[in-house]
């Protein structure tokens, strides 16, 4: 079994003249739920884009579940969820799903499996147009669930719901870890940093750490990963400086 389902060193990803990753060197271990946590405009989605093979790179070495990025046969073996739903919105929840399952070989009964995981059972049949924002995501979600991936990369999958629904989703994630899958997240929410088992905090396209949370809460001298993530962001300025 590998140690790391993702490894990156000395990433580096130009868009026109602007550096969006600055030689970026991180670990996702393997069966481990891993958050990508930043601003906007830090470099997550870049970086996401980049594990999934979506995004050129410029320099360094990217290894996804030991192969480089965007080989294809990753393709099976990765979920994927943008920030904006990647499903069909004049299609019901179910038939969307019952699509992508075709797609991806999903075994009979995974549609229903991940309705229930995701909490979209009562929807089922509705069109998607005609869900909410968070339900969409959820849509996405279940869509990414399917087939039980290897590897789940989720950008911002919380954002628009609700305190109840993000708590169980998480949950979800580390049963998902708990099976053997690898989980990378991003947020800019820091109160969902606790809820990770390794972090990589972004800023500027530069990454500022790659550790525990309790560990950087200890380098930090904090009481909060908040307050640990500004200490980082005041060091850095400092030897800039």
């Amino acid at each position: 079994m590998m140690n790391s389902a993702i490894e990156a060193v000395d990433l580096v990803v130009h868009r026109g003249r602007h550096d969006v990753l600055r030689a970026v060197s991180a670990t996702v271990p393997a069966g481990s739920v891993v958050g990508l946590l930043g601003p906007s405009g830090s470099g997550k989605t870049t970086l996401m884009r980049a594990v999934v093979g979506v995004q050129r790179i410029t320099s360094g070495a990217l290894t996804v579940l030991g192969r480089p990025a965007g080989h294809p046969r990753l393709r099976s073996l990765i979920g994927y969820v943008s920030q904006t739903p990647s499903v069909y919105d004049d299609l019901t929840v179910r038939q969307n799903l019952t699509y992508f399952g075709r797609i991806v070989g999903a075994p009979v009964g995974d549609v229903d499996r991940v309705l229930d995981e995701v909490d979209l059972r009562e929807e089922q049949r509705s069109l998607v147009r005609d869900l909410s924002g968070g339900q969409q995501n959820r849509v996405s979600l279940a869509a990414a669930l399917l087939g039980g991936p290897e590897l789940l990369v989720l950008d911002e999958p919380t954002v628009g719901l609700d305190p109840v629904l993000r708590r169980d989703l998480w949950a979800l994630f580390h049963r998902l870890a708990d099976d053997g899958a690898t989980l990378l997240v991003s947020s800019h929410v820091m109160d969902e940093a606790g809820r990770c088992d390794r972090l990589l905090l972004l800023r500027d396209g530069d990454l500022l750490a790659d550790e525990t949370p309790d560990r950087l809460l200890a380098t930090s001298g904090t009481d909060s990963l908040e307050e640990a993530f500004l200490a980082l962001i005041r060091n850095r300025e400092e030897v800039a400086a």
